[in-house]
């Protein structure tokens, strides 16, 4: 998959490839098959289930940046995960010369201000009600999850913030509150793909444990992503 995604952007996109999982063995064996298929860096997880301490997660993700020569940004997701990455933690890990960004989906302001304060991590918002939030206290931009469905509008809010205009992104995260909550009225996935097959793209099912939205939850999705100003095909609302 990883190799088909390479090929198919060739230099027009970044590639990077989700390597990270609960054990650091496997996790290293993941990024040597990724760097095999060409992708240009590596996004690590923290470890979920088994509820490491920081010192864990720190030797974790050592390990896995020294494995390879790919940048690495860390993806900080308890809610997931089991486990947040703490603000120690992830300033020791920006000493690594390889561990260059955080995926934020922590929902802490405070902290990730501190680590922005504190560090030369790039922070992306990992969770799409904040995007506009994160970027007041130095995000970059954002890993999103609606970004396939209106990624244009992502875009200009970001590009309008970094413009000083303020009031114009403000707008913007205003208007896109009905797609942020419409998407995740289930874990994200599955109405993500019912979203994708709205608009006319071959988004394919989702695989067990995950189950396919509803009639009743694509009608929602549909009223939502109407409320959101989302352009859907005749069809989709019939």
């Amino acid at each position: 998959m990883l190799r088909a995604a390479v090929e198919a952007v060739g230099d027009r996109a970044t590639v990077i490839a989700g390597a990270g999982n609960n054990d650091t063995r496997h996790t290293l064996e993941v990024i040597a098959t990724a760097e095999k298929a060409g992708v240009h860096g590596l996004l690590l997880v923290s470890p979920y289930y088994n509820k490491p301490p920081q010192e864990g997660l720190y030797q974790h993700f050592v390990t896995a940046a020294n494995s390879s020569d790919l940048p690495v940004m860390l993806y900080d997701i308890p809610g997931r995960t089991g486990v947040p990455i703490d603000t120690e933690t992830l300033v020791r890990l920006a000493e690594h010369p390889r561990i260059l960004a955080v995926k934020d989906a922590k929902g802490d302001l405070a902290s990730a201000s501190w680590v922005m304060a504190r560090t030369n991590l790039a922070y992306y918002s990992g969770e799409d009600m904040l995007n506009l939030p994160l970027y007041s206290v130095g995000a970059v931009g954002h890993v999103s999850v609606v970004g396939h469905v209106v990624g244009a509008r992502l875009r200009a809010m970001l590009d309008a913030y970094e413009a000083g205009d303020v009031a114009t992104a403000t707008r913007l995260h205003h208007g896109l509150l009905p797609v942020y909550t419409g998407i995740f009225r289930t874990q994200g996935v599955i109405l993500t793909k019912a979203a994708l097959r709205l608009l006319g793209l071959p988004a394919g099912p989702v695989r067990l444990p995950l189950v396919d939205a509803t009639d009743e939850q694509v009608a929602v999705l549909i009223e939502d992503l109407v409320a959101g100003g989302v352009a859907l095909p005749e069809k989709a609302g019939a």
